[in-house]
């Protein structure tokens, strides 16, 4: 094979993206950081199912359109670091392809290429031992092999060949990954991306979770900008739940063939003993007629999306003629304390996230726009968000600065410092001054065995961060925190809050404020409710 057109590079997206979520928990198991954030296989699954959600039941001419469309959607979609990376690789690889029907063996080695010098420019100081690596080596590694040969399914092979011997050498670029006897959980990512390129091309099959095309296409649903945009009015579900005996797979595949000439969005996917439906189609009744023919009907869902859509519209023009304002602010927050406190300071836009849930650039594109604020700052309050945010920034025409909080205590000092009076610099300058001033500590538990930093943990292990670096470990949640506070409070602390989790009850949290205080009687100290998941408490020291 010496081309590849675009239905068969579709297919190959398909199946990177069936792959990734069929190996999420392998790829979830390499991270080596122990805390209970938001996953690199989790993140990057994401990220590739918005890929390549608009790529079902669309016919594209080109390998260009097919890239192009993908590249788009990770971006939108993507979540966390790994996610942003790997949205950055698939935008390059796309651009690699440009105006091209057909990919060669010169244009995949152009698009590699490509691909890595992307993910490489979207990082301030890119640290090798990391997928970028893996992206880098393997461009390089393919440019040589396509002299010896043309045929892209040997050079797949060799893609996937080479991935693994990088992946493999990932310990010796970073002793983190050494020391936890892993390799780099963003790399095997990409590789299992390109395993699934590679499975395409053979024809290999994927075990796929039939529910992530179900949900793709329901977030597809959501999209729709207007009434003229919407083909087919009806979007018609349904489950055969009792198949006639003789039933066929073949009998599945007409029946996806002859749903895909009344409509779009068409999802058949069956396991033999039922099969789910979902079109958008101007005739239900006949869609239904259909698939009588296979079985009983059940769970029958027909929604207008012209309706649903006018609502859309309606909503989104009242938003648009709305005040522009000078001043917004968007904050990452989870927990309902936390909520609240960030609702207190007047912020305009809480996206739902921290360390358990790295929001997608959408999620903060989104809240950017919805403050209808021509200067917006960005407090993503999670050192796994901060790109993310960036990139969000990026695709705004707003003036947007990401403040560099690493935690919700910085972000909450950050958003006190707010001025609506002062200038733009100025308030950027007092902003990101207040949350430098605050260091944060944070008590978790360990979700896995592993060695970090010279450290031996254990699962359940009761774990103390300072600034997000892990200082000590513990079997007591309060003994923990009294310890960090030992370590962190100095002769120039003024003020120390904290903020206990869901976990922890009020009476808890009031004996520790009741030692902190008696303990530092020079320091101003405060408690509340944050109300976050999986972390016992966040302290911070100003």
């Amino acid at each position: 094979m010496n081309t590849i057109d675009g239905l068969m590079l579709k297919e190959m997206f398909l199946s990177g993206a069936a792959n990734i979520n069929a190996n999420r928990e392998a790829i979830d198991a390499l991270n080596v950081f122990p805390v209970p954030d938001g996953d690199t296989g989790t993140n990057m699954c994401q990220t590739m199912n918005a890929a390549v959600k608009d790529l079902h039941n669309r016919t594209f001419p080109s390998v260009y359109e097919v890239a192009n469309c993908a590249a788009k959607g990770a971006l939108r979609g993507a979540r966390g670091n790994s996610g942003v990376i790997l949205s950055q690789i698939l935008r390059g690889f796309a651009k690699g392809l440009e105006g091209a029907e057909e990919m060669d063996a010169e244009l995949l080695v152009k698009a590699l290429r490509s691909g890595a010098d992307m993910a490489y420019k979207a990082i301030m100081k890119p640290k090798e031992g990391t997928i970028l690596t893996v992206a880098r080596v393997t461009a390089d590694d393919m440019t040589r092999e396509a002299q010896k040969t043309q045929d892209l399914v040997e050079l797949f092979d060799a893609l996937v060949g080479y991935g693994n011997a990088i992946l493999k050498k990932t310990p010796d670029m970073l002793p983190v990954l050494k020391s936890a006897g892993v390799v780099d959980s963003g790399g095997k990512g990409l590789v299992t991306i390109f395993a699934g390129f590679y499975a395409a091309l053979t024809g290999k099959p994927i075990e796929a979770d039939t529910e992530v095309a179900a949900v793709s296409t329901e977030i597809a649903d959501e999209h729709a900008t207007s009434v003229e945009d919407i083909r087919f009015a009806y979007c018609t579900e349904f489950i055969v739940s009792h198949p006639k005996p003789d039933m066929r797979e073949s009998d599945v595949v007409r029946l996806r063939e002859r749903l895909e000439r009344i409509g779009d969005c068409v999802v058949v996917v069956s396991d033999m003993s039922i099969v789910k439906v979902h079109v958008h189609t101007n005739d239900p009744g006949r869609a239904l007629q259909m698939a009588l023919e296979l079985g009983e009907l059940d769970s029958i869902k027909i929604d207008n999306m012209l309706e649903e859509a006018r609502e859309r519209q309606a909503k989104r023009q009242a938003e648009e003629a709305a005040k522009v304002k000078e001043y917004g602010i968007v904050s990452v927050a989870l927990g309902a304390g936390f909520t609240q406190i960030f609702n207190d300071l007047m912020v305009d836009k809480l996206v739902d996230g921290g360390q358990t849930m790295n929001p997608s650039i959408e999620d903060l594109y989104e809240a950017i726009e919805s403050t209808h604020a021509k200067n917006v700052f960005v407090l993503p309050n999670n050192t796994n968000i901060i790109l993310a945010a960036q990139q969000a920034g990026e695709l705004t025409e707003k003036n947007v600065a990401v403040l560099p909080t690493k935690s919700v205590a910085m972000g909450i000092a950050a958003a006190i410092a707010f001025n609506p009076d002062a200038p733009f610099e100025e308030n950027l300058a007092t902003m990101t001054e207040a949350a430098e001033r605050v260091h944060t500590a944070s008590i978790t538990y360990a979700v896995r065995d592993t060695v970090f930093e010279g450290l031996e943990i254990h699962e359940g292990n009761i774990m103390g961060l300072i600034d997000n670096k892990v200082k000590l470990l513990g079997d007591d949640v309060e003994d923990v925190a009294k310890r960090l506070l030992a370590e962190m409070v100095t002769e120039e602390s003024e003020l120390i809050t904290i903020y206990h989790g869901a976990d922890v009850s009020e009476e808890r949290a009031a004996d520790l404020e009741a030692f902190v205080s008696d303990t530092y009687g020079d320091c101003e100290v405060m408690c509340y409710n944050g109300g976050q998941p999986l972390y016992y408490y966040f302290i911070a020291v100003e």
